[in-house]
């Protein structure tokens, strides 16, 4: 089915499980055409045949750092016909993977809207730590079989 709307919507999952989701965020991923999960920045305590069963889907692509790195037009040129949800862990708008998505989506005239979550970055303040105190903050990806950072510095 098309659907009326063509946006790319980033939607921010939470840090826990499937139904960290936002009411908002479960609405637009049960009406989207295509469902990409991003498994490159975190990882949820649950699968995605989890998250598929809560959201009455069977379609998610699991998509990872190849995928999210070097196909990211994958993801957000079918959101020119149709409602695209792009699932991340936290919120979205705390790495800069999901930000070059969002820009490089707008770029090739994409609209994109997204839902925000919770974050590790707003979760830390439960151990007293302030992010008022923290200097720069970095990202410590997952490796895998192809990739080993050569340096964290």
């Amino acid at each position: 089915k098309k659907s009326s709307t063509m946006v790319l919507y980033i939607i921010g999952l939470g840090l826990y499980d499937e139904k960290d989701v936002t009411v908002r965020g479960l609405e637009l991923i049960k009406s989207s055409d295509k469902i990409f999960l991003e498994a490159y920045t975190s990882v949820l305590s649950v699968g995605k045949e989890r998250l598929e069963a809560f959201y009455g889907r069977d379609d998610i692509v699991v998509a990872d750092r190849d995928f999210v790195e070097c196909h990211a037009e994958d993801i957000y040129v079918p959101a020119k016909e149709g409602n695209v949800s792009f699932l991340v862990v936290g919120d979205p708008v705390c790495a800069t993977t999901h930000s070059d998505i969002m820009l490089r989506a707008r770029e090739e005239g994409v609209k994109v809207e997204v839902v925000h979550n919770a974050s590790a970055m707003g979760a830390v303040g439960c151990c007293g730590l302030q992010l008022y105190n923290f200097g720069q903050t970095v990202s410590i990806p997952y490796f895998d079989e192809n990739w080993r950072p050569k340096s964290f510095y």
